[in-house]
C-alpha cells in the first residue's frame, strides 16, 4: 500500500485544499450560522457521505464518463444548479420562526444531512477534481490501483471532517450572537439565499 510519506503529503494537501473558499464549506458555515453547531455538522457529514460515492467512482473509473460526455456532465451540473437555487428560495422565504423551529427539529437534521448528500454528489466537478488529484499519489509498485485511491478517498474524507467540522463549530459558536434578533435572521437567510444563487451560477457555467 501507499507510504506514509505520501499519506502525510496528501493529507496535508488535502486540509489545505479544504480550507480554499468554496461551494461546500461556505454551505457548512452559512448553515451552521443560521442553525447551530449541530446543523452545519450534518450538512459536513452530508458533503462527506457524497464524497465516499465521488471516491468510489473513481476508483470504478466511472468519474471518467464525466470528463469525457459533455451531455453527461451538463446534466448532472444543472441537476445541482437546480437544487441550490430551490434552496435559494426557501433561505428567501423562510421566517426568523422557521429557522428556530429548525433548531429543534430532528427532522431538519435529516434534511440537512440529504441537503449536503444532493449538494455534493450532484457536482460533477468534484468527480473531475478527485479524478486529477487522488491518481497523482497513487504509486502502481505498491499494489491495486483501486484500492490506493479508495485509501486517498478516505484520507481526504478524514481532512475534510477535521477542517469543516472546525468551520461549523466555529460559524455555529457565533451562530447565537448573530441570530438574537429576529431582524438578524432575516438578513442572514437572504445572505445565505444569495450565497446559494451565487453557488448555483457558478456552477452552471462551470465546464469541463
Amino acid at each position: 500500500m501507499l507510504s506514509s510519506e505520501t499519506l502525510a503529503t496528501f493529507f496535508a494537501a488535502s486540509i489545505l485544499l479544504g480550507l480554499v473558499p468554496g461551494p461546500d464549506n461556505l454551505f457548512v458555515l452559512t448553515q451552521s450560522a443560521l442553525r447551530g453547531k449541530g446543523a452545519g455538522l450534518m450538512v459536513m457529514l452530508g458533503l462527506c457521505t457524497g464524497l465516499i460515492g465521488h471516491s468510489t467512482a473513481v476508483a470504478l473509473g466511472v468519474a471518467v464518463i464525466f470528463q469525457t460526455s459533455a451531455v453527461a456532465f451538463s446534466i448532472l451540473k444543472y441537476l445541482g444548479a437546480g437544487y441550490l437555487i430551490y434552496l435559494a428560495w426557501q433561505s428567501f422565504r423562510a421566517s426568523a420562526t422557521a429557522i428556530q423551529a429548525e433548531n429543534t427539529s430532528a427532522v431538519s437534521f435529516g434534511k440537512l444531512y440529504c441537503r449536503g448528500i444532493i449538494m455534493n454528489i450532484t457536482n460533477p466537478k468534484v468527480s473531475i477534481f478527485f479524478l486529477a488529484f487522488l491518481p497523482q499519489f497513487a504509486e502502481p509498485s505498491r499494489g491495486p490501483i483501486s484500492l490506493q485511491l479508495l485509501l486517498l478517498g478516505g484520507v481526504f474524507i478524514i481532512a475534510t471532517i477535521l477542517v469543516f467540522g472546525g468551520i461549523a463549530l466555529l460559524a455555529g459558536t457565533l451562530g447565537p450572537w448573530l441570530n438574537r434578533s429576529e431582524k438578524t435572521q432575516r438578513v442572514m437567510n437572504k445572505l445565505a439565499g444569495t450565497i446559494f444563487v451565487g453557488l448555483a451560477l457558478k456552477l452552471a457555467r462551470a465546464e469541463q
